[in-house]
């Protein structure tokens, strides 16, 4: 071979490589290299295949408009002499003609004349070779739909359905991504969706399809009201497209869908990974798309506070949200103008002005993964909502109505109480009413309980409080005033003073009961809140039981008064408190009454008409039920405290028990309610403004449930979005946890040697745990990985170690399976063959062999003889691949024997493995020459199977039935 001769031969083997690589400027690069070094061979076929080469490089990545210079010399090469084109690259200049037809409705410099008449030529050559005109017609629909022509589009669109495919045609999935785009053109979101299923579904795919689809299809979804598979459709497609140069106006369909669901802050961030959008000019379209949606969201911005917040825009300065509209805005619709321009309508300024000003479809959309939350104008900052009063709420100016609802929501203990006396008191100082001095007092309490997560201010105004009802004559709520003073104490740390001011307050109130100036309500409250003092009192753990069990013993005497009282106002609601408080302490010592104490809580809470009370005992039982593994029950309580905490609960209580919800229904297999949970749990955690901790949790088994219930490409998005979080301090079980369930869902995907990364970074975490078997369970599914990507070295080595750490943990069958993993890949092409193979098989046998002379539990005997057996038989397969030498296959039927006689012990339990060993065994003596054994092997498997007509692994019988036929009319003959 001649030097010139090697020269295009290396060339041709680098296009190949440079074709595989990722779209973008380096790849580019590389393609304008080749096209040079094959010019200089003279070689002008392999200059054809390098000019394609590089055609493709810049029509997918951000230099489409360069496209056209290497078509244009291919197109005259080829008026040149036809004859240096073999088949396959008369097939390519054919099928690049649409492409360059088509991109120049991207470059609005091109006069429309142009377009036209190279589509007439498309035409006119196309016509020439033979080939039908649905290409061509479709072209034609592209202009008539981007000019706005809807008679000529309807038209082409019409002529491009009727002609017939051929190998010129777009792929289906392509096609049917534009034909559902007419359909949403024309307003029809069902008819799109219903033409793009194939592809959503899996059914149709190609190299950029379902990744565009899925964008298209977001917006349409919404608009149906199916948000759940937007959201899914988000996840999944958005991950596909990341890499993808080449698809900025899919990426800018799902920028619009973040900013249409209040996602501003995920469209934020996807923005931010695409800083080279804004300044890539080579395909105006997608450029002005990109602008477009830019200007929609930080518009959104602008109107929710956010004008001044800072953004990411084009390189080279600071953008405001503000500033970026602007910029986004103008921009787009410069653009937009020149395509008006060249065209002669207004449609796409027109579509454009539409997009910019569209308006949110929802207002929050959980989407699951990890997104940095805007900062709320101070403004929109909202206290929970309180469940509405029962009765019609007063006039606003009516000042003894209002305190009469007040005194009513306080009596009904009713969360609603406090918002009713700030509405009295307001109305009271807009009126210039007088309020009488036992409302000043209700209200000054009122305001003292919503201060408690400042103590010490409680303290003062509990204080002033109790002046107020003493002055109004009220002594009993004065004293319990004092009370509830004495425990806000409690909560800055001075617990002993506490517990001596809530004594003279107890004793101060049994006095007053003792001559009915207290009622049992205002004494037992007094009393309660001595226990919850004591459980704050700091104690060493020696004296924590003494402390409990005073606190309990107080809490039981509550519980019993109360009940003697049940007839009093107020009292039903007291014993609840007092039975939760015995229920937690229950819990607390692992009693066996707990559950019985707790939902018993909740119903005396219903009972006294407060059911949002229910909702602390409903989630004290969930999490309990958890504990000791009764999902069932958990999930029940969770989504009870859930639905009866309704409005009043906190966003961190709420992420609380919806990750309860999440655990106990994953437990129960239902992996799909889960998800659902786990989604709202994320939800709340970033509300509550703990993304990076509890919303870290809920993100991590959102992303478990998810690839669990069959979704991968969403689970592999939460899971990848949530590890920063979970590698900045987290707990190293979680992350190990993520990392896990990650590389499970890339393994789904096929994403073979991602997952191998993600296997080995969990096991470089685990390794220094105490139990090693997480360590090696991680680094063998790290190895199996490695197998399927067949990087062969690294996954002998990852085998290797694996090896070594089950020994050490003690697991002989998984110390046999990393041998035999082995093995097989020494049996691969290229590497040390079947010796090395021989030895490895050799040691997984021994090790099965020693363990089972070991092992004196009947059923670990039983899994080791299923998994020497299986050695043996792995052993004939490795030892018959590839050869027809007798010595060789004979030696392969010993094993084959071998692995029988292991598991003849076992009679119908290891029926299924023994007969695998037996058929290969028959169809051994075929090859052999054996008729005889053969037959009586496979007649043997038949009748393990009489009696048996359900399906059988692999059909043994159909296989057993398959060396009879072979055998005829041999059958009956004897060695």
């Amino acid at each position: 071979m001649t030097t010139e001769a090697r020269d295009a031969a290396a060339i041709r083997r680098a296009i190949e490589d440079n074709r595989a690589e990722p779209e973008g400027p380096a790849r580019n690069a590389r393609a304008e290299l080749l096209a040079e070094e094959a010019e200089r061979t003279g070689d002008r076929p392999l200059l054809i295949d390098a000019l394609f080469n590089l055609l493709t490089a810049y029509n997918y990545s951000s230099e489409a408009d360069k496209k056209f210079v290497p078509f244009a010399r291919a197109l005259r090469m080829w008026d040149e002499n036809p004859a240096d084109f073999d088949e396959a690259a008369t097939h390519s200049l054919h099928w690049y003609f649409k492409w360059v037809s088509s991109g120049m409705l991207d470059q609005p410099h091109i006069p429309l004349a142009a377009i036209e008449q190279w589509q007439a030529e498309m035409e006119r050559r196309y016509r020439l070779a033979g080939h039908s005109e649905r290409a061509v017609r479709q072209g034609e629909f592209r202009i008539a739909k981007h000019t706005g022509d809807l008679a000529r589009a309807e038209r082409a669109y019409a002529a491009w359905q009727s002609a017939e495919r051929d190998e010129l045609s777009d792929c289906q999935a392509c096609e049917l991504h534009l034909q559902g785009a007419w359909h949403l053109h024309l307003g029809d979101d069902e008819a799109a969706l219903s033409r793009w299923s194939p592809v959503l579904d899996g059914e149709l795919t190609c190299a950029h399809e379902p990744h565009a689809v899925l964008a298209s299809s977001l917006l349409p979804l919404l608009r149906l009201g199916r948000a759940d598979q937007a959201r899914a459709n988000h996840l999944r497609g958005y991950r596909m497209l990341r890499p993808m140069e080449s698809m900025r106006s899919s990426v800018a369909l799902h920028i619009e869908f973040c900013a249409l669901t209040g996602n501003e802050a995920r469209g934020l961030e996807i923005l931010a990974e695409h800083p080279a959008y804004f300044t890539a000019t080579g395909d105006p379209d997608s450029l002005m798309d990109h602008l477009a949606v830019t200007a929609l969201l930080t518009g959104n911005l602008v109107a929710l506070g956010h004008g001044d917040g800072p953004v990411p825009g084009p390189p080279g300065r600071q953008w405001t949200a503000a500033e970026l509209h602007e910029h986004g805005r103008d921009r787009a619709l410069e653009l937009a103008g020149r395509f008006d321009e060249r065209n002669g309508t207004d449609a796409v300024s027109a579509a454009v002005r539409a997009r910019i000003a569209r308006r949110p479809l929802l207002d929050r959309l959980p989407l699951g993964v990890r997104s940095a939350p805007l900062a709320r104008p101070a403004e929109s900052l909202t206290a929970p909502q309180q469940p509405a009063p029962a009765a019609p709420h007063p006039a606003a100016d009516d000042v003894p109505a209002l305190v009469a609802e007040a005194r009513r929501l306080s009596d009904a203990g009713h969360p609603g109480a406090h918002q009713a006396w700030i509405d009295a008191e307001s109305a009271a100082h807009r009126t210039g009413a007088d309020l009488d001095p036992l409302a000043r007092a209700e209200i000054t309490d009122h305001a003292a309980m919503a201060a408690l997560d400042e103590p010490s201010a409680a303290a003062e105004l509990f204080e002033r409080a109790a002046v107020q009802y003493g002055d109004a004559g009220v002594l009993g709520e004065a004293a319990g005033c004092r009370a509830r003073a004495a425990y806000a104490l409690a909560l800055t740390g001075a617990t002993s003073e506490a517990l001596s001011a809530v004594d003279r307050q107890v004793g101060e109130l049994a006095a007053l009961h003792g001559m009915a100036q207290a009622t049992p309500r205002q004494l037992t409250g007094a009393l309660l809140l001595r226990c919850r003092i004591l459980l704050l009192t700091p104690a060493s753990p020696e004296q924590r039981p003494a402390v409990l069990g005073a606190a309990g013993a107080q809490a039981a005497d509550v519980a019993a008064f109360s009940d003697a009282y049940r007839a009093e106002p107020g009292m039903t609601a007291r014993l609840a408190d007092a039975t939760v408080l015995l229920g937690r302490l229950a819990a607390g010592r692992g009693a066996d009454d707990a559950v019985e104490l707790l939902a018993r809580a909740a119903d005396l809470h219903h009972e006294a008409g407060q059911p949002w009370y229910a909702a602390e005992p409903e989630g004290a039982l969930a999490d309990l039920c958890l504990r000791r593994d009764d999902p069932q029950a958990a999930a029940r309580y969770a989504l009870a405290a859930l639905d009866h905490g309704a409005d009043i609960l906190e966003p961190p209580h709420r992420a609380s028990l919806l990750l309860i919800a999440t655990q106990a229904q994953a437990a129960l297999g239902r992996d799909d309610e889960a998800a659902g949970h786990a989604l709202e749990a994320a939800h709340w955690a970033d509300e509550s403004g703990d993304p990076a901790g509890l919303g870290a949790t809920a993100r991590v088994l959102l992303g478990g449930s998810l690839r669990r219930a069959g979704r991968p490409d969403e689970a592999a998005a939460v899971l990848e979005s949530v590890l920063p979080d979970l590698a900045a301090g987290h707990d190293e079980g979680e992350l190990v946890q993520a990392r896990w369930w990650l590389a499970e869902a890339q393994l789904d995907l096929g994403e073979v040697r991602e997952a191998a990364t993600q296997f080995l970074l969990a096991a470089q975490v685990a390794e220094h745990w105490s139990d090693q078997h997480d360590h090696a369970m991680l680094a063998n599914l790290a190895a199996d990985a490695l197998n399927r990507a067949e990087l062969d070295d690294e996954a002998v080595r990852a085998y290797a170690r694996a090896e070594t750490l089950w020994r050490d943990v003690g697991d002989p069958h998984a110390v046999v399976r990393t041998l035999r993993a082995r093995a097989w890949i020494e049996i691969r092409d290229g590497r040390a063959g079947l010796s090395a193979a021989r030895d490895l098989m050799a040691a997984a046998t021994d090790t099965a062999e020693q363990a089972l002379a070991a092992a004196d539990d009947p059923t670990a005997s039983a899994h080791l003889r299923i998994e020497l057996a299986a050695t043996h038989h792995q052993t004939a397969e490795i030892l018959l691949r590839g050869t027809e030498d007798p010595g060789r296959l004979t030696e392969a039927l010993g094993f084959a024997d071998l692995a029988v006689t292991v598991l003849d012990p076992l009679g119908p339990e290891a029926r299924d493995d023994r007969t695998a060993a037996t058929l290969l065994g028959a169809w051994l003596h075929t090859r052999l020459g054996h008729p005889g054994p053969a037959h009586e092997r496979a007649t043997a498997v038949l009748a393990e199977y009489e009696g048996h007509e359900g399906d059988t692994p692999a059909n043994r019988r159909a296989q057993a039935q398959a060396v009879l036929d072979h055998l005829r009319p041999d059958s009956t003959q004897q060695d």
